[in-house]
């Protein structure tokens, strides 16, 4: 998969997409046939423990796109953009240079609309792909909430007004999160870039999942849009628990195990 083929997609089978945030769960997501990984700000809460996105910084997303990138070869691997690390153009080139030339990434992702229009322009004018990042904005939950986004007509105008400038910017892709789906579905209908849906209903080009949501290892952190298609935590559990045991009973190691 290359920027381009992924472009080529829009309109046909929709993809599955994760979120990932080290080698061995990348390996998992490379082996399960996944195009394209996101190293996601939600490393934050999801990895980390943090209330929001917004303790997530550089370093923090360059060390675990490394990770991501070493466990992934084969995939797609887009560097999400923290808080605060594309505030001016040449922040975002800096800090969008890391992701490409640090930790291996094939592309970026930025949150906002209009607003970032000129920061996509001049990330694309230096060769850098860049997935735009619509709807509900994570990073701007002191001033905006977690809202879900579309629920008006002005919304949903304001909503497409942010699509059509990413897209003119020349964003590769966007994701639409929070989004009502019928509006969702509207949206994908009318650009010619994918969109990647992130509860914004099943209309778009693609959808992101966070791995751990998708394997039950969010252990009561799992928004209403997640699907857990396995219960792993409770594996986890059921498989330490039997460890404990044997190793109270001596079982543990056993000849097999030992030198």
């Amino acid at each position: 998969m290359s920027i381009r083929t992924f472009r080529n997609c829009k309109g046909g089978e929709p993809l599955g997409l994760v979120t990932a945030y080290d080698y061995i769960t990348a390996r998992i997501a490379q082996r399960a046939g996944v195009p394209l990984v996101l190293v996601g700000d939600s490393l934050s809460t999801t990895a980390l423990g943090h209330a929001t996105t917004l303790p997530a910084t550089m370093d923090m997303m360059i060390h675990h796109a490394e990770a991501v990138r070493r466990g992934a070869p084969e995939c797609l691997v887009v560097g999400d953009m923290p808080f605060l690390s594309y505030s001016t153009v040449p922040d975002a080139l800096a800090n969008a240079g890391r992701f490409l030339r640090e930790a291996g990434c094939d592309a970026v992702k930025i949150e906002g609309g209009r607003n970032r229009a000129d920061t996509i322009r001049a990330l694309v004018a230096e060769g850098i792909p860049v997935q735009a990042h619509i709807g509900l904005q994570p990073q701007s939950v002191k001033s905006t909430g977690y809202a879900v986004r579309g629920r008006t007509p002005e919304d949903a105008d304001a909503l497409a007004r942010d699509l059509e400038a990413v897209a003119a910017a020349g964003a590769f892709s966007v994701v639409l999160e929070g989004v009502v789906a019928d509006v969702a579905a509207r949206l994908s209908a009318s650009t010619d870039i994918p969109t990647i849906g992130v509860g914004a209903g099943s209309g778009c080009d693609a959808q992101y999942l966070v791995l751990a949501d998708l394997l039950g290892l969010g252990e009561g952190r799992v928004p209403k849009f997640a699907k857990a298609y396995a219960n792993l935590a409770d594996e986890a559990v059921r498989a330490i628990e039997a460890y404990r045991a044997d190793v109270a009973a001596r079982a543990f190691p056993d000849p097999d195990h030992s030198y």
